[in-house]
């Protein structure tokens, strides 16, 4: 009989649900904890057995959330310092509320509370409560929270905060489940043109706060990634038989994001005290050089290109000079668009 599949768990639910069990702890909660209890985690988690997928999943997961401004702080237990099996996560409440002088009107509120269900497609609110409640067995939720939870207030709170999914999603996530082919057309990086592209989905990702379809593309037999923000027009299914995707097929595009990442960067001068040196500064592996310039890691350059013409005058770029050439094109562009003299925009 074959093995059942464990259900598909959306990222922003599973960081939703970190969240919350996160903010639910005074003492804080070890690795183990979180991967057995958390929804999104505990679906996929063997009792004594081999969760290292899974852990790396956990550590892709911190980051994202302190991408998202929230201050996740580690503690270690005494006696067993460098153990990070005996870790313990939490995020301070206090750092994480609220300024004391905001206050939402009743009409407010009711907005947050329809844009935050709007949000999350109404999927959230019970598998959330599910797994908070089961966390309760640890010993690491409080009244206050589970209160919260389920008047919605931690819904307002958190949930607006997480970024939402593009269209594409849905149906790419439909025909993964379904195990179907798809048509879209997408607008490759540096073209303005879009081409019809017709693939088995193998996983959606998210790296570096994008969407990613990790799909096997028929024209090419080979398998590539495609960021969901740039698929325009519908997602349709058709019949090519089933393409079941493998089981690690996920880990396999992360890995494989991971590397690019990692093996590619850009060095830029940003203006001191800057939009642009809060942001970028923050952002995950961002370095230093001696003479006080960031160093980006990216994976691909004109969606980073796109992130720093956004910048405008606060940022130059040092190096690549391709990454520092699609910056000058784009910026070149946007003064054409704004400029009432056709072929006036570079001049000066």
């Amino acid at each position: 009989m074959p093995a059942t599949r464990s259900p598909r768990v959306p990222a922003e639910e599973r960081l939703f649900s970190l969240v919350l069990a996160l903010l639910s702890t005074e003492s804080g909660l070890t690795k183990g904890e979180i991967l057995a209890n958390v929804q999104g985690y505990r679906q996929r988690y063997t009792p004594g057995g081999d969760n290292a997928s899974l852990e790396r999943q956990f550590e892709r997961d911190k980051d994202d959330v302190r991408e998202l401004g929230v201050p996740l702080e580690t503690i270690e237990t005494p006696g067993a310092t460098g153990n990070n099996q005996t870790l313990r996560y939490r995020i301070p409440k206090g750092e994480y509320d609220l300024p004391e002088d905001v206050r939402f009107t009743p009409d407010e509120s009711a907005l947050l509370s329809l844009a935050a269900m709007a949000w999350r497609e109404g999927a959230l609110s019970a598998d959330s409560r599910r797994a908070l409640l089961k966390l309760r067995s640890v010993g690491g939720t409080d009244d206050d929270s589970e209160d919260a939870l389920a008047d919605g207030r931690a819904v307002d709170a958190y949930a607006p905060r997480l970024r939402a999914r593009d269209a594409a999603f849905e149906p790419l996530r439909a025909a993964l489940d379904r195990a179907a082919a798809v048509r879209f057309d997408y607008i490759t990086p540096g073209s303005t043109k879009a081409r019809m592209r017709q693939v088995a989905p193998l996983a959606l990702v998210q790296h570096g706060g994008r969407w990613m379809l990790a799909a096997h593309e028929f024209a090419t037999d080979s398998d590539k990634n495609y960021l969901l923000s740039r698929v325009v027009g519908p997602v349709t299914t058709y019949e090519v038989g089933q393409h079941e995707a493998p089981a690690d097929a996920g880990e396999r595009a992360l890995a494989e994001l991971d590397r690019v990442w990692a093996n590619r960067t850009a060095t830029i001068q940003v203006a001191t005290g800057s939009d642009a040196e809060r942001r970028l500064a923050r952002r995950r592996g961002t370095t230093t050089d001696a003479d006080g310039r960031l160093v980006l890691h990216f994976v691909d350059p004109q969606i980073l290109a796109e992130e720093l013409a956004a910048f405008g005058p606060e940022v130059r770029v040092v190096e690549p000079s391709a990454v520092r050439d699609l910056v000058c094109a784009r910026l070149e562009r946007l003064v054409q668009d704004h400029d009432d003299t056709p072929g006036e925009a570079a001049r000066g």
